[in-house]
């Protein structure tokens, strides 16, 4: 892609902006320190409801993490909290105001902002945010690229510190330094960004929608190989299930206690500890300790666990009802919360798992699974047994796998694609903002 700077005008005359990594902005802008613009403020305000409090709005970490358009109005949902009547008073958000991120997962999050975009009633921000008020008259639109751009976040990712979350304190954003155009120059500069972004971010939801649609495409693929085979053209008959509805004349209709027999076989030395996943079934490797952002715990005694083996269909009793269920392509061990069925005959357990991945299996496994609320339920192997299923010949066990395979091949470069086309124009996206509000470019 073009660099933007090369492909618009630039401004007849610069200056050394004296920063570094900014090299050179337009003689007449100026760069100054956000406190000498503003003042921040952190409201202590907290996700509770007490007695003898007042109720009031709140603005929270995800209103304005991955807030596309920067700005936040009345249409947004907001959490209501109680807080001391004089603290409500004091920490009430107004139009033009902005509210920054002090913390998040990465430092590339750091200080992203949101403009409040219009009045709002009895509104105010949690602790989980800072909110900065002007003192220096900024165009209202222009507000929210005033920190938005690589310029800014870039100072903000370096001043963070943390581990697990990066955290920047209130003396950081005091010292922040913003670039200032001339208050003409500021509207002409979000005018030109606002129809510009608008106008790619149009483009990336149409291509986020593509790529639902994708993913919609295989599902509905996937569901009718495995509830009615490959050929379009063979004979179907009512299964009297209704989840799964017509199936070829050939086929069969049994339990899964005819497929499978649990097994609870002791762990052995030496073995992977595989895991089982809601998005990508069962692992065939163990998770390194780098990843293992769930905290498993390891237990030293290997004979706790169950041995698992190729063609065993393995599920996590506590998600089932989520779809954490997979068949098995290495030898290894699973969590003994894990439950373990082995084939009773020779067949293809790949296929068995697309089938019980299917949102209409998933559905049978939740009703059948046993608990008052969600992640109280259970699904245990009595329940499990009981449950319908098809039977294909070997054969077309196999046809289907491999018929699968290739679906899921051409969807994930499809989708790749997709996802790269995205990348490149939210990269354009930035690219264009950083060089409109540093000068690299001329706005008209």
């Amino acid at each position: 892609m073009v660099e933007v700077e090369n492909s618009i005008p630039k401004y007849p005359a610069y200056k050394d902006s004296g920063v570094e990594w900014l090299r050179e902005i337009p003689e007449h802008w100026e760069v100054i320190k956000l406190r000498n613009i503003g003042v921040f403020s952190a409201s202590g305000i907290d996700k509770y409801i007490k007695n003898n409090e007042s109720i009031i709005k709140i603005i929270n970490f995800t209103d304005v993490y991955g807030n596309k358009k920067g700005t936040i109005n009345s249409l947004f949902k907001f959490m209501e909290v109680t807080t001391p009547e004089s603290n409500r008073i004091k920490h009430l958000v107004n139009k033009g105001d902005l509210v920054l991120l002090p913390s998040s997962e990465t430092y590339e999050e750091l200080g992203l902002a949101a403009l409040i975009d219009e009045e709002l009633e009895n509104t105010s921000f949690s602790y989980h945010v800072i909110r900065f008020q002007f003192a220096k008259d900024i165009n209202h639109p222009f507000r929210k690229y005033l920190t938005n751009n690589n310029f800014v976040l870039n100072q903000f990712s370096r001043a963070g510190k943390g581990t697990t979350r990066k955290i920047i304190g209130r003396g950081v954003f005091k010292n922040i330094q913003v670039i200032i155009p001339p208050l003409k120059e500021q509207n002409s500069i979000a005018q030109f960004l606002d129809d510009k972004t608008t106008k790619i971010e149009d483009a990336i939801t149409i291509k986020e929608r593509q790529i639902n649609l994708l993913k919609e495409r295989k599902q509905i693929l996937i569901h009718k190989a495995v509830t009615q085979g490959l050929n379009p053209n063979v004979k179907l008959k009512d299964s009297g299930v209704e989840w799964i509805g017509k199936i070829p004349e050939h086929w069969e209709l049994v339990k899964n206690k005819t497929l499978f027999r649990e097994s609870n076989k002791p762990g052995e030395e030496d073995l992977p500890l595989l895991s089982v996943s809601i998005h990508s079934a069962v692992s065939s490797e163990e998770l390194e300790d780098d990843n293992n952002i769930r905290g498993r715990v390891k237990i030293e005694d290997k004979t706790k666990y169950k041995l698992v083996d190729e063609q065993d269909i393995v599920f996590n009793m506590m998600r089932a009802w989520q779809g954490a269920i997979g068949s098995v392509s290495v030898k290894g061990l699973v969590s003994p919360a894990y439950v373990v069925a082995t084939p009773n005959l020779k067949l293809k357990s790949k296929y068995f798992e697309h089938l019980y991945r299917t949102d209409s299996f998933i559905q049978q496994m939740n009703q059948n699974s046993r608990g008052i609320t969600d992640f109280r339920k259970r699904l245990y192997w009595d329940e499990f047994k009981q449950l319908f299923t098809v039977l294909p010949d070997l054969q077309e066990q196999g046809s289907i796998v491999e018929f699968i395979d290739g679906l899921n091949k051409k969807t994930e470069k499809a989708v790749n694609l997709k996802q790269q086309e995205i990348r490149k124009l939210k990269e354009y996206k930035s690219s264009l903002i950083n060089s409109a509000v540093t000068g690299k470019i001329k706005v008209s």
